[in-house]
């Protein structure tokens, strides 16, 4: 579908002028029509929305105010209003309120005014609203997705206090190395100039310090060069796939994500299963907000299966990325027919499992990243500290 901008007039003559989508001009004549109106003149609205995807505590704001005014029983319309003209939202985000707001005072359900705002609203809540549009049960699923992304900010923010503590050593070695190369040993350079030869360890400290000191923007280039590299490199579908494929191959690592990527996916299949989604529907949406394109590109075969009668668990359980908790909760579902409260329980206890995972991961950088400190601390001191004890044994056997 597009969205057309449009002027008509009425039965009574008068020029009214607004936006519609439709699947084509004759798709919009029709609409038209049937509102009373006939259609003068048109034009494709192109879409030149290029948005960031929104962050998750906003949607989630943005859903739970919804949700509560509309089951206050405030019009769609004026819930928008208010919304859109809420000072402490950021500028960017109140112009893709207001936009949703100009569509649907031109008649534009709320779905589809949402997803004219480009990729700034995932397809899940666009989605979910569009169900609910049909089913006259805005408020209730509003609400819920208010706490789906909550769970899910939570969830992301919980993995990143864990990853503050290892990123502020990372730093911290960084820091230290490049103080101890760039100032402190050429400190000793006058004293090593004396010396008639030097042990290999203080001869390639030496090197690895001029040039820390002499050519510091080299590496600043390198860096950079190389991150361009990598972020090129991953936007290559073949390459990205690959490197999805293999974080789930990282021992340790692999297993963490393998839980955050099913609780993703049975959080979301549980969220557009009860809402009456079709299963098909639900799968093709949920793979979307897994996070990784090798799991994502396996679903052409589950989607296969599904429509050649195999059950859904038996679909999901060739998929290599997910904890075998998944297919196995998704077959007592279907045997039960308690198939969205099953997904709920087990995105609860992969959320739990994940930062139980985390914190165990945490464990193991933190002393490893100190070993990495000391072993680049202590061949500094032996390469400094070595040229020295050779000086007072030569001078010793000189007497």
């Amino acid at each position: 579908m597009a969205f057309y901008k449009y002027k008509a007039k009425d039965d009574k003559g008068k020029t009214i002028s607004g936006v519609m989508q439709a699947n084509d001009e004759l798709d919009l004549h029709t609409k038209l029509k049937e509102d009373g109106k006939y259609l003068t003149e048109f034009k494709e609205q192109v879409d030149t929305v290029s948005a960031k995807r929104l962050k998750s505590e906003v949607i989630s704001e943005f859903a739970r105010n919804l949700g509560q005014m509309i089951s206050s029983g405030i019009t769609m319309a004026r819930a928008m209003d208010i919304i859109s003209n809420d000072e402490s939202t950021k500028p960017k985000v109140r112009e893709y309120y207001s936009n949703i707001l100009k569509l649907i005072l031109t008649g534009t359900p709320l779905s589809n005014a949402m997803e004219a705002q480009g990729d700034a609203f995932p397809p899940l809540i666009i989605n979910m609203f569009r169900s609910a549009e049909s089913s006259g049960n805005i408020d209730s699923v509003a609400m819920q997705m208010a706490d789906y992304y909550d769970k899910e900010h939570r969830l992301n923010q919980k993995i990143k206090s864990a990853m503050a503590y290892p990123k502020l050593l990372t730093v911290l070695i960084i820091v230290v190395v490049a103080v101890i190369m760039g100032y402190v040993i050429p400190q000793f350079q006058s004293l090593f100039a004396q010396m008639e030869t030097l042990p290999a360890t203080t001869t390639a400290l030496l090197a690895i310090s001029n040039f820390v000191k002499n050519r510091w923007y080299i590496i600043i280039a390198v860096a950079f060069v190389l991150y361009v590299i990598y972020r090129v490199l991953v936007s290559i579908p073949g390459v990205r796939l690959l490197r999805d494929k293999l974080e789930l191959r990282l021992p340790a690592i692999g297993h963490l994500r393998k839980v955050i990527y099913t609780a993703r996916f049975a959080r979301t299949m549980s969220s557009l299963y009860s809402a009456g989604i079709s299963v098909l529907s639900c799968v093709e949406i949920a793979k979307t907000t897994v996070g990784n394109s090798y799991i994502e590109k396996q679903f052409d075969q589950v989607f296969a299966d599904i429509r050649g009668g195999e059950n859904m668990s038996a679909a999901i359980d060739k998929v290599d990325g997910f904890t075998k908790k998944l297919p196995a909760s998704i077959a007592v579902g279907e045997e039960t027919g308690a198939l969205d409260k099953m997904l709920s329980s087990l995105a609860s206890q992969m959320e739990y499992d994940s930062e139980q995972a985390m914190q165990r991961l945490v464990s193991y950088l933190e002393p490893a990243m100190i070993v990495v400190m000391a072993v680049i601390v202590g061949f500094i001191i032996i390469a400094v500290i070595q040229p020295i004890y050779g000086s007072y044994d030569a001078i010793a056997t000189s007497y």
